[in-house]
């Protein structure tokens, strides 16, 4: 689901379209619960319980289940909250990396799901660390085109501490360290310029361009991933280019 990559964006099926909802719904309420849980049900006092609420409003989860979780997770329902987050690292086809980012409050079935999602889509499970060294943790910011240049962007972002902007499709994406991410997204909003997504991720030194067979592969995979209720967000450094994913659009038809 993460990464703005364009193997993210082709699921348009609306059956599809209606579960992956309802598991973003799922993954946002469970940010809220964990941020309550850590600073109280104070948004005032709690700025990352006010980032996981604004997120969740953002995709439009209902003003109720905010509440609920709010409340959860701070404990005021008797209930106890206690998540943990674990990442696991794979290798997928044509040698590419996998990072399977877990929020659970039962690690022993998380690790058994994620392991038999891999190894059942061709994928390997791989030693930690051989997969980490790849990847950076990163702010980042998705926009669409619309009728920006690129330098309208970096202009509006540059004094903020974004690193580049890059194309990525139709989308713009800004880069910075994951403490700049705020003041990105103000420089945005003070130059009056939309934006979709603002996440701290994993992004990739390298990627890896995947033939049709193999992106096929790697797509079933991510799928089976995300199905996954422990899973937050499924990070890779693949790259599936446009004539490949017309190809698999094509079949799929």
């Amino acid at each position: 689901m993460s990464g703005h990559s364009k193997w993210a964006t082709t699921k348009h099926k609306k059956a599809v379209i209606d579960a992956r909802r309802a598991k973003s719904f799922a993954k946002l309420i469970k940010n809220i619960e964990v941020a309550a849980r850590a600073g109280g049900a104070d948004m005032a006092g709690n700025p990352g319980l006010e980032l996981a609420v604004q997120k969740a409003k953002k995709t439009s989860v209902p003003n109720d289940n905010i509440d609920r979780a709010i409340k959860r997770g701070a404990g005021l329902t008797g209930e106890v909250v206690d998540y943990t987050e674990i990442i696991y690292e794979a290798r997928g086809p044509q040698g590419s990396a996998v990072l399977i980012e877990c929020l659970t409050d039962n690690k022993n079935r998380a690790a058994s799901e994620v392991r038999l999602a891999i190894t059942r889509n061709g994928g390997t499970i791989a030693d930690p660390g051989s997969v980490a060294y790849m990847f950076a943790r990163k702010g980042v910011v998705a926009l669409p085109k619309n009728d920006l240049t690129e330098d309208d962007v970096l202009m509006a972002v540059l004094d903020a501490g974004a690193e580049e902007v890059k194309e990525s499709g139709d989308n713009f994406e800004i880069h910075s360290d994951p403490t700049d991410l705020r003041a990105v997204v103000a420089g945005l909003e003070e130059a009056g310029i939309e934006y979709e997504t603002d996440e701290v991720e994993f992004v990739p030194s390298m990627e890896v361009e995947l033939e049709a067979d193999a992106a096929r592969k790697f797509m079933k995979l991510v799928d089976a991933l995300e199905d996954l209720d422990d899973v937050q967000n499924v990070y890779s450094n693949a790259d599936i280019s446009e004539e490949v994913m017309a190809t698999l659009e094509s079949e799929d038809a």
